[in-house]
Formats: structure tokens, sequence, C-alpha cells
């Protein structure tokens, strides 16, 4: 298996030198579109220091996802790009669930910020605003424009908790001219998808956009329970309205607001080896011995009922032990008003004024006998995870982009930012064995009812962020090739929670019984410096200084509320970025160091059905090295060759585990050493019509699931691919009509993407298989 991978890996990075005449690796980015020279690659425009620029002219390390890359993958949500698309992009579900994604770039990867006082490492954007929770990200998209992902600490221009980078996603507009864009598509696993993209004729000053999306899938793996639903399925909903208003040439105000529902349940949890120490194994009916977690004597470990099943090399189709199971949702809601005014041609202000909230009902029974509780003779067993989310969020931001004559372009802003979030959770067991284990009831649904259920926390936190920033880019008039950025960000944080109930009554610390309570007050600046040198018209290098930080809190999963400080990063960074050979190759290449301080470590012990999780900063400094090799290739002008590849060192400082005081070697969650990504685009006439064609390969090494075992996922190889009829030509006026094909995972590699040894000693690994092969043709018409 090691052999074979490495093999693949070797493929891949062969494929990428042979599509250029130079080790050009690809830029992740939208498909050629026209240019001045007709065979040459398109600029790509980006936003990434609040103005449109180049993406080739920008000294930031930046891969760009365009709409026709994200239809050509058949990316649904944000949680697709998990596949590998973009190499230093890293997500992940939280656990096995789908509600909550965990995002990671450059080895900033929160490993569980799925709490009120926890944040995130990646800064997640839509339109400029700041989406502070990772429960609600993998809901549908709503015709996104592009996706930019920002590499390396953005704290001068995005501020707290994009110390990693930034995912920016940015929606298409309102036209004010008519056009209709409408997708309806079925696939296996029951899924279908239908959308709706409707651009209304101008009314006076006013333009009109309405967006809808529906995305359906079925169980990935089946529940035998009836009535219950199955693992891996999802139902997504969403609709914003847009209008935007435009009484003179220098001022604009564009509202929207939407709405999002999405129903999924987790993916199924499997054993994946049992007995993995080599124990001494006695019968499931061996007497239970008290005081002990194992419940047999030292040495020894219990058998498995006989109806367990033991499968470590491929994805359950179907669970061995039928569980009570429903949707979790998540609601989603926002409103958000950009506002823009230039009173000279070289100055403009704005305004990003927005409310959201998200409500999460979370539904999570992901195992049956396959994790705690240990299996025992008329012993309980299956553990529901029961919780529910709440978070509300105001932001405010007011900047200001301009220009001082040719010499000075400058960004200024002030930003505000509040949120209150709560969460509660209980895991009542729902299923009870016989005493051989041949078979198993299902008890009292009762304890899983709101209202009903005894909670193993209660917790509520609030955050206020006030900052003020500024950078200039000076050219000197004498020195028109040379660019130097100076930036600077000053931030005041306030954030405070509370642990209201640890298993169900209130928390007792020391013998003193009350809330727990921590709060804590940051004042901090994060500076940028960039120097920027343009070798020729299309080459140009640079070198960059940055810092960036995420906010410190405490675990509401912890038995204390025990808080933890913020950590930094200080990063160091010389890139390329490069158009040659009139434009048919584009290669940009970055080398950087990050240094991280008071780095936030999760252990986590599970007793019974509790897992308590305690976060601690680790000593000393953790350094992450590593390196990123992108580019494309136009090879003819139907033919576009494009690769990318990330590398990534990572070393955390031994740090002492809080339930045992020993130390202990960690590790960075859900960042592979290796990863790369190539594709190969076709498009060409066919038959009076467009044939367009597309085919990418993936690979990602084997990563932790945990900062605290060294156990390792599985190396990963995902190819997709789409072919699509495109402009087919209907009665004069009609609609253009485009027929797709496509396939997600087309060879159906399965691997583990995550995995638990927390009770090796007990039980076993489980862990989560990624999704199967998925395909089905899509129908779009537009107008």
């Amino acid at each position: 298996m090691q052999r074979r991978n490495k093999l693949r890996l070797q493929l891949l990075l062969g494929s990428a030198l042979l599509a250029t005449p130079v080790a050009a690796f690809a830029e992740t980015a939208p498909a050629p579109a026209p240019v001045d020279q007709q065979s040459g690659l398109a600029d790509i425009i980006v936003t990434a220091t609040k103005r449109e620029t180049n993406l080739q002219e920008t000294p930031i390390s930046i891969s760009v996802l365009g709409s026709e890359a994200l239809e050509n993958r058949h990316v649904q949500s944000l949680m697709d790009l998990a596949d590998g698309a973009v190499p230093s992009l890293r997500v992940a579900t939280f656990e096995a669930r789908q509600s909550a994604l965990t995002i990671g770039i450059r080895g900033i990867v929160p490993n569980d910020a799925n709490q009120p006082a926890r944040e995130q490492g990646v800064g997640v954007y839509v339109d400029g605003v700041y989406l502070a929770r990772q429960h609600g990200l993998g809901s549908a998209l709503l015709d996104i424009e592009r996706i930019e992902v920002l590499k390396g600490p953005q704290g001068t221009l995005f501020g707290r908790n994009t110390e990693g980078g930034a995912l920016s996603l940015v929606t298409r507009k309102p036209t004010g001219e008519f056009g209709m864009r409408a997708t309806a598509g079925v696939g296996n696993l029951d899924s279908y998808n239908t959308e709706m993209h409707v651009d209304f004729p101008a009314l006076g000053d006013f333009a009109f956009k309405v967006d809808g999306v529906i995305q359906v899938q079925g169980p990935v793996t089946k529940n035998i329970l009836p009535g219950e639903t199955g693992f891996g399925q999802y139902d997504r909903r969403g609709l914003r309205f847009q209008t935007r208003w435009t009484p003179t040439d220098n001022f604009s105000a564009t509202l929207a607001a939407d709405i999002g529902k999405d129903k999924n349940t987790p993916f199924y949890s499997q054993l994946l080896n049992f007995n993995p120490n080599g124990l001494n194994v006695v019968p499931f009916t061996s007497p239970v011995v008290s005081g002990r977690s194992s419940t047999v004597a030292e040495g020894n470990i219990r058998g498995l009922s006989p109806l367990v099943q033991v499968e470590g090399s491929k994805r359950m189709t179907q669970a061995d032990i039928g569980v009570p199971q429903q949707w979790s949702v998540d609601d989603t809601r926002g409103i958000d008003l950009h506002l823009s005014y230039r009173p000279t041609d070289a100055l403009e202000i704005r305004s990003i004024t927005a409310y959201r909230d998200l409500d999460v009902e979370q539904y999570d029974n992901i195992a049956g006998a396959h994790r705690p509780p240990l299996g025992t003779p008329n012993g309980k067993f299956s553990r529901y995870s029961l919780a529910g989310f709440w978070q509300h969020q105001f932001s405010q931001e007011i900047q200001a982009v301009g220009s001082l004559g040719d010499s000075i372009d400058y960004v200024g802003g002030v930003f505000y930012f509040k949120e209150t979030v709560s969460d509660d959770a209980s895991t009542p067991s729902t299923n009870q064995w016989n005493a051989d284990g041949t078979g198993y009831t299902i008890l009292d649904p009762t304890p899983t009812i709101r209202g009903f259920r005894s909670m193993d926390r209660k917790s509520t936190a609030h955050s206020e962020s006030k900052a003020v920033y500024g950078q200039a880019t000076w050219t000197p008039a004498n020195l028109s090739d040379l660019h130097l950025t100076v930036g600077g960000r000053y931030t005041w944080d306030e954030k405070d929670g509370t642990l209201e109930l640890v298993n169900n009554a209130l928390p007792v610390v020391n013998g003193v019984t009350g809330e727990l309570h921590f709060k804590s007050s940051v004042d901090r600046f994060d500076p940028l410096v960039t120097v920027a040198y343009d070798l020729t018209n299309t080459v140009n290098v640079y070198g960059k200084y940055s810092t960036g930080y995420r906010a410190g809190g405490a675990s509401s999963r912890s038995l204390t509320y025990r808080s933890f400080d913020p950590e930094e990063v200080k990063a160091y960074e010389l890139g390329l970025k490069s158009d040659l050979f009139d434009r048919r190759v584009r290669l940009n290449a970055a080398i950087y160091a990050m240094d991280r301080t008071d780095s936030q470590i999760d252990f986590s012990l599970i007793t019974g059905t509790r897992n308590t999780l305690e976060t601690v900063n680790a000593p000393g400094t953790t350094k992450i090295r590593g390196l990123e090799l992108e580019g494309q290739f136009r090879a003819t002008d139907n033919l576009t060759l494009s690769a990318s590849y990330a590398y990534t060192d990572a070393k955390i400082p031994d740090t002492v585990n809080p339930f045992d005081g020993k130390l202990q070697k960690v590790f960075i969650a859900y960042t592979p050493e290796n990863a790369a990504s190539v594709a190969a685009d076709w498009e060409s006439p066919f038959m009076g019509a467009t044939l367009k064609a597309h085919i990418d390969a993936n690979y990602a090494d084997a990563s932790h699931s945990f900062e605290q075992f060294e156990i390792k996922n599985d190396q990963s190889f995902v190819v997709n691919g789409r072919i699509a009829i495109a402009d087919i030509q209907t009665n004069p006026g009609g609609p253009l009509l485009e027929v797709a094909v496509w396939s997600r995972n087309l060879l159906d590699e399965t691997y583990v993407y995550r995995r638990d040894p927390s009770n090796r000693a007990t039980l076993g690994d489980y862990g989560n298989f990624n999704t199967p092969r998925t395909f089905g043709i899509q129908l779009t018409a537009k107008y």
C-alpha cells in the first residue's frame, strides 16, 4: 500500500513536470478565458488586498477556484474541497459530523473549534463578511464567482483568527440585465440537485437577483433500524436575494439576505480493528469487574458480540447495529449591506454592515457498538451525541481605498465585531444488549428529547473585537519596478464565558460548587512588510514578513473550564510569480517559515459516554516550514494542463498531557507532509456546440487526526472528472443548453480520513471512511 501511494505521488509530480517546459505546478484557478494573446492564459482578478488586482501582480501566495473550476469538480459545498483541490487547504469534518467543518491552511488546523469559546485558525469570509463559527460551513454554496485561498497570516487586513490564512468567497452580483441559469441533475446514492439563478432587468436605479439551490444525497451507509435515517446523507437548501441601488455614478448600495437549511447525518464510525494490543480475550459473557473501564480483569479484553462486524479495509454500506438516528439541522440566516462612495477618482469609501445567526440541532449516533460505551451483558451502548449550538454575530467595517498620485496605493479601515454563542450537549445511550450479546433492544427515547436530557455540559461565551488598520504600497517614481508595502493592525479583544452545567449539575472544583467563568482582554499589533520587485513585465519576486493570531478561550468540554492563551504566528515568505513563453506558462512558487508560540493543543479523555477535553498552550516555539508550487500550461488552444504541490513540515515541542501529567509528543492535525493535484481541461467546437472535458487527480500523504496521538489516517488519492456538451442552440430566442456527466472519486478510492485510537486497550481503533464514488448527469439552461 505504501509503495503504491508513493508511486501515485511520483506520477502526480511527474505529470506536473511534463505539463510545462519548466517545473510548473498548477495555480488552482478558473479555466482560461480569451485574452489579448489568443493562445495565452487569462488574467485572474483577486481582492486579497481589499482592491481588485491581478493575481500575478499581488505579492501574496493565493490559489483561486473560479466558477468553472468549481463546476468541473462538482463542488456543491466547502466540504467537497476535502479532496485536495488546493493542496495547502485542508478540509475535514469535526468528528464525523457534516454540520461543522475543520478548515486549515499551512498546518494551522484547529482540532476542536466546535465550542462557543474556541476559535478557528483560518478566517472564512463571504463577500467580505466574516463567518465566525465552523458550524454551517458545509451549507450549499450560492452562485460563487470565485474562492480565493489566501495562504499565511492575514492579520493586517483580515484580523484575528487568520493566522493560517483566509478563505474568501465572492458571489455574483446583480447586473441589472435579464439573465437566468437553471440546472437540474440526478445521480447515484439517490442524489439530485437543482439550482435557479435569476437576474432581473433594472427597475429605475435598482437591480435585483435571486439565487436558489437544493442539494440532496441519500445515505452512504444504511441504518438497519426501520424508520431511522442512514449515515452520510444530506439535504441542503439555500435562498438568497440581492438588490443593488445605483442612484449616481459614484454611489451604490447592495443589500443581500440569505437563508439556508442544511440537514445532514454523520458518516458511520467503524471499528477498524479489535484488540490491537494483543490482550487475552475473554468471552462477552464474562462477569463485570467493578471499577475497571474495560469491565474485565487487567490484562484481558472482553470479546465482541457476534453481531459486531470489524472492517478496517473497506467502507460498510450497511450498519451491523440499528440505532435511533435523525437529521442534524443547521439553520443559517444573514443580512448584509454594502455601501460604496467615490468622492474622487482616487478614493473609494466603503461600508460593510452585517448580521448573521446560526441555530444547530445535532443528532449523532455514529457507531452503534463500535465505540464507547463498551459492550457488556445487559449493558447499555450506542452513544447518542445530542447538542444544540446557537450563535448571533454583528459586524461593521468601514474602509478607505485609494491612491496618492501614481506612487502610493493605500487601504485603511476600522472594524467592529460582536457575538454571543451558547451550546449544550448530552450523550445518552440508545441501545441495550441482551445477556449473551446475540441481540439488543432500543431504550426509551425520552432522554433524547430536549427538556428531558441529562446535560453533559452547557456554556455561553461572548466576544467583542475592535480594530483599526492600514496598509500602503509605495512605488518610487524613479524605480517603478520596486514596490514596498507596509501595514499594520491594532486590535482590542474582549472575551468572556460561563460554564453553567457539568454532568447535569453545577460544576464542582476543589470542593466549591458554582458556575465557572473565564475572562480575557488582549491588545495587540500585527504588522506586515513586503518588498516586491518586477524582474520583467511578467516575472516578479517578493519577500514578506507578517504576523497573525488566534484568540484564546476555554474548553466547554473541560470539567474545570480551564482557560488558555491566544497563540501567535510570525511568518517569513519568499515568492515568485511569472507568466512565461507568451503567457502560455504560469509558474508561481512560495517558500515560507512560520514560528508559532503558545500553540493551542487539545487533549481528550473518554470515560463512559463523556469526552472530556482540555486545551493547553504548548511550551516553546512550533516551527512550520513549507513550499508551495503552482502553475498552468496552455498546451494548445484547446488543452490546458495544471498542477500544484505543497510540502509542509511542522514540529511542536513536547507538551504535558493534563490528564496524566506526562510529557509527550504532539502533532499537527489533518496536515499531510506532501500533497499534490494535477488537472487537464479540454475545450473545442463540437457539432455546432462546445465540447468540454475535465479530469483532476489529488494526492495527500497520511496525516494525524489528533494532536495527542501519533497514529495516522490513510493516504488518499482522489480522481474527479466531468464531460459536457455546452452552448447547444435551441430555437431563436431560446436558451443555450448544456448536458454534462460528472463523477467525484471516479476510481472509488477507499481510505480512512479520521482514525481514533483512544480505546485501543479496551476495544480498538475506530474511524471514518471517505465518500464513495458519486456520479450523475446534469442539464443546464441559460438565457
